[in-house]
């Protein structure tokens, strides 16, 4: 099965190809800020990741099985080979795809997401989303207000609530597969199965006021990516794309072209 994906930006085949991968509870709308910035100059895909947005459902979620989603699309599209973006577990499906098949990368881009083991750090989302899920909630106001007794932030759940949709029945529901998410967390907060250093030329970019990257995580990424370079962007935390735009973009075109 295919990866559902959407096309911007210059004709296939008559510029670079540039794929983004979105981040967990997202779908390929969440970096259109991205892709609006490098549609002038390169072939843009969009895609949504396994359990995600319009792609189809697995019980299988690992990062060796979502990379190769991403093989198999770009194999299906003809691209020999594309720049790669992903951000936070996005950017993991990105350095796995590398591990397995460097020959598909141009060049790499992360952002704010090392090749380490994490925390557990989305129980409180968890519990929200699995909340709205058994409410049978009639209007993404009525969703909001239900998670707002578990998430604070305006900004996370509107993000979130971008996912509840309407299914064939009519009835409101999550896009993303939450039960199969919740029962891979384990998977998902893993790293990704690094078999060896990777050579493709590589940036991080990390949020200065986020903690998914630190100064502890400088080596297991060069061990990695050995030809890896970072930026911080400065003035934004872990969704550093939407905080400083402009600033992502730049960056991301500057190292790509």
């Amino acid at each position: 099965m295919l990866l559902n994906y959407k096309l911007s930006g210059q004709p296939l085949g008559s510029a670079e190809p540039v794929v983004l991968l979105h981040g967990l509870f997202g779908s390929l709308e969440n970096l259109n800020i991205i892709a609006r910035a490098l549609s002038e100059s390169f072939t843009v895909i969009n895609l949504d990741l396994r359990n995600h947005g319009l792609s189809f459902k697995s019980d299988v979620m690992d990062y060796t099985s979502m990379a190769q989603d991403v093989i198999a699309l770009l194999e299906h599209l003809k691209i020999n080979q594309a720049h790669l973006v992903g951000h936070s577990m996005g950017g993991k499906v990105a350095m796995q795809v590398a591990m397995l098949d460097e020959s598909k990368i141009k060049k790499l881009v992360v952002l704010d997401i090392a090749p380490v083991d994490y925390h557990p750090r989305h129980d409180t989302i968890i519990r929200a989303l699995n909340a709205v899920a058994s409410a049978d909630v009639t209007s993404r106001s009525e969703a909001d207000t239900i998670m707002q007794n578990y998430i604070e932030e305006q900004g996370v759940r509107g993000f979130l609530l971008k996912s509840l949709a309407k299914n064939d029945q009519d009835q409101l529901e999550w896009r993303f597969n939450l039960s199969v998410i919740e029962a891979n967390y384990t998977k998902i907060i893993s790293n990704i199965n690094a078999t060896h250093s990777c050579l493709c030329d590589t940036l991080f970019l990390k949020g200065n006021n986020s903690d998914y990257i630190e100064a502890q995580h400088r080596d297991a990424i060069m061990q990695s990516f050995s030809n890896a370079r970072a930026k911080i962007i400065q003035g934004a935390g872990h969704w550093l794309h939407a905080e400083k735009p402009q600033a992502v973009n730049r960056s991301i075109i500057d190292f790509i072209q």
